[in-house]
């Protein structure tokens, strides 16, 4: 069995001859150990065994987003004036958005040593910078889908794995405006006006979603952004109103073309479970075990995974810290827990990735007891 096809079959509820085993954004296609790039972490010697180990033992998952021919992918950089500048050797990027008689800004950083962007000053600050945003006319996101980044990849892959098609949810776009605290206040006190922020978005997200998922039926998505409608950010009650009417006809447009919707949501799952599944996902992850999450893996399989495909439950803190014994319990207890009973399927993966250039040797040989204990299945 080819890897494409057991992650293929996994999608179907098939039988496979072991499960799936998936580094998330660890690929060993993504990861260019050979480019000086000063930004490019894989360029330290100390990843290349994990991204070999990637590229020649996990069944590979790679993620694409899609687009629109001549239309930016991102809504929000869409209505904005950018700007990139290089000080102190970190990347500087600056957005500015014109609206009425404000004018909005954001700052992001990106440091050479690390591979994330932190955000130093998020674009609306209070409920004034929001009202002026929903003032401005989306950005129009029509015309041919643009597929060449995900039909590249999957003839790059060949038999070795899968593209997955990224996209966001409107929560997603709308809470990572403002700093965590600012969106909370929001969207607790204001939900109308904030449900406001959701529908401007929304438009543009399902007719980008509905044209690549007709042009490229039979594909797996991830949905990204569910979580910020969950515990410790909003109460539970909320996620049927930021999510479900908003990421269940996305997924219902994937579906009607023979694809996969996989329902991206961190940390605490307990109260979002029957929204989710309610959704009609096909997937769910990354499904963190305690104490990061609050439900243990055997409890969501027998549960809900007679219909949704399970992601996870390796957390990478556990991945980065442990002892590579005392890991490698946890990673059979996943695969005995992700497997039992009856489920339509589970693919063993880590809830994120090491974002650090010098990746030390502990990371490295608890990725490679992952790999050891599905072989021995």
């Amino acid at each position: 069995m080819t890897r494409r096809e057991r992650l293929m079959r996994t999608l179907r509820g098939e039988t496979v001859d072991r499960p799936p085993v998936c580094f998330y954004e660890i690929n060993g296609l993504d990861e260019h150990p050979d480019d000086s790039d000063p930004f490019n972490i894989y360029s330290d010697p100390s990843w290349r065994p994990l991204i070999e180990l990637a590229r020649d033992h996990t069944d590979r998952i790679v993620m694409r987003g899609a687009a629109f021919h001549g239309v930016q992918p991102d809504p929000v950089e869409a209505l904005s004036e950018s700007e990139t500048f290089i000080k102190n050797g970190s990347r500087h990027i600056l957005h500015t958005i014109r609206a009425n008689e404000r004018v909005l800004s954001s700052r992001a950083r990106h440091d050479p040593g690390v591979n994330t962007v932190w955000a130093e000053e998020h674009l609306l600050k209070h409920e004034d910078d929001l009202r002026a945003f929903l003032s401005l006319s989306p950005p129009d996101f029509s015309g041919m889908p643009d597929l060449f980044g995900i039909l590249e990849a999957e003839r790059a892959l060949g038999d070795t794995g899968i593209v997955m098609i990224d996209t966001p949810d409107p929560l997603c776009l709308a809470a990572s405006l403002f700093d965590m605290g600012t969106y909370g206040m929001i969207a607790m006190t204001q939900p109308a006006l904030f449900r406001e922020l959701l529908d401007f978005f929304f438009p543009m997200l399902l007719s980008r979603t509905q044209a690549v998922a007709a042009a490229l039926p039979g594909r797996l998505w991830r949905i990204y952004g569910p979580e910020y409608a969950a515990p410790p950010h909003l109460p539970p009650g909320l996620f049927r109103e930021f999510v479900t009417p908003y990421v269940t006809p996305m997924i219902k447009a994937i579906q009607q073309h023979g694809g996969y919707g996989r329902v991206h949501s961190h940390g605490r799952l307990r109260d979002i479970l029957d929204a989710i599944a309610e959704m009609g996902a096909d997937g769910l992850d990354p499904i963190e075990p305690p104490p990061q999450g609050d439900v243990e893996l055997g409890w969501v399989r027998a549960r809900y995974g007679r219909d949704m495909v399970l992601f996870g439950n390796l957390e990478i803190s556990d991945i980065e810290a442990l002892p590579t014994d005392r890991f490698r319990e946890k990673v059979k207890r996943a695969l005995d827990a992700g497997t039992r009973g009856p489920g339509r399927g589970f693919v063993l993966m880590p809830s994120a990735c090491p974002y650090g250039r010098n990746l030390p040797a502990l990371t490295v040989h608890n990725y490679e007891a992952i790999v050891e204990c599905v072989a021995a299945l």
